[in-house]
């Protein structure tokens, strides 16, 4: 029998999207290879987050990951990373996000891995940082960019911008892992909205994720503000809560992932103002459970979400006013289903982990 070539992924963003994007790639790429995480901890990393992956997936704590630029903590993460490395030897390094994927690219020449980087969302398209830093961070992924390492995006947008700063890219798109979905709909405790102050009965908006610059709170509170009559329910929490000013908004707190699912399954809509994504799981997974989607016209909602064909494309406030108004009018039905069908055809995980197989393979055979 033929060894497991090893792959070893590094990822500084242990939570949100790119937490469930890691557990589904990585346990959907066990039984082929034998994988292995370095990660750092965030607030929203759950605090099972072992009970997310295959038994036989190596954990491996990043004690110095930080998400800021922390010089002293980066060096010294960088250093525990050649350790990681140099005592894993693995075949192939996948790194997720800036930090990692900065950090990891000053590892070329190392060893003898093959190394992939995902970036997840680009720092330098990050609208709350300055000028400056932008420009910083633009500088450092084109000179990173030279190294040998191919960057896979997570879709086309994001593939997009990646030719801005290397040429050696491609992508592959996200995807839900549909079995596990349905499972969690089907297992996961029953949620009383009383718990939370929802109200039933009354036309629901929601969104999933952290309350952040990127997730645009303010843009959100401004929708709920001209829907008085509707209810809005942000399934997440954030430094920017305090945004969220609305009567008519709810904020959960963190909730695990299967509970957020089926808390979810009792709104109506799925809305999703960001000021940039790379390509949102939470909005893959409202897309399977048929809720029609209003997204803002970004880089990686308009991977996913075509206007007036699968769900509906907002520049503006008044734009998702409309579109949320249309939907509770019940005239969305027809892009619901193709919504779910494209999740069926293509955002979902055996496509996701299929083509990374014929990545991780070809790269072997070179």
């Amino acid at each position: 029998m033929n060894k497991k070539k090893k792959v070893l992924h590094l990822v500084e963003a242990m939570g949100g999207g790119v937490f469930t994007y890691l557990a589904e790639l990585a346990n959907g790429m066990s039984d082929e290879f034998d994988v292995s995480i370095a990660f750092g901890m965030r607030k929203e990393t759950p605090e099972n987050y072992e009970d997310y992956f295959n038994e036989g997936i190596k954990l491996i704590k990043v004690e110095n990951f930080t998400r800021s630029l922390n010089v002293v903590k980066d060096i010294k993460a960088y250093i525990e990373l050649r350790k990681i490395v140099k005592k894993e030897k693995p075949d192939i390094i996948h790194l997720h996000s800036s930090k990692a994927g900065a950090l990891g690219r000053l590892l070329v020449g190392t060893g003898k891995a093959k190394m992939f980087y995902t970036p997840h969302g680009y720092s330098f398209l990050m609208e709350n940082e300055s000028g400056i830093k932008q420009q910083i961070y633009k500088t450092m992924e084109k000179i990173l960019g030279k190294r040998k390492c191919l960057t896979v995006a997570c879709g086309k947008s994001e593939w997009e911008q990646s030719r801005i700063v290397t040429k050696n890219s491609t992508y592959i798109s996200n995807g839900v892992n549909i079995d596990k979905l349905n499972a969690n709909l089907i297992n996961a405790n029953e949620q009383n909205l009383e718990d939370f102050n929802i109200k039933k009965n009354v036309f629901t908006a929601y969104t999933v994720g952290r309350i952040n610059y990127q997730k645009w709170p303010e843009l959100f509170n401004e929708i709920a503000q001209k829907l008085p009559e509707m209810q809005f329910v942000w399934i997440g929490d954030g430094d920017m809560r305090d945004k969220l000013t609305a009567d008519n908004i709810v904020i959960t707190g963190w909730l695990e992932h299967k509970e957020a699912m089926e808390l979810s399954t009792k709104f109506d809509t799925f809305i999703l103002a960001s000021r940039y994504e790379g390509l949102p799981i939470s909005l893959l997974e409202a897309m399977y459970m048929k809720k029609a989607c209003v997204v803002s016209n970004v880089v990686g909602n308009r991977d996913v979400i075509k206007n007036d064909y699968n769900g509906y494309i907002c520049d503006e406030t008044d734009q998702f006013v409309e579109a949320l108004k249309d939907i509770e009018k019940g005239n969305s039905d027809k892009l619901i289903e193709q919504a779910y069908s494209d999740i069926l055809n293509e955002f979902n995980s055996k496509c996701l982990c299929n083509k990374y197989k014929e990545v991780y393979n070809e790269s072997r055979s070179k």
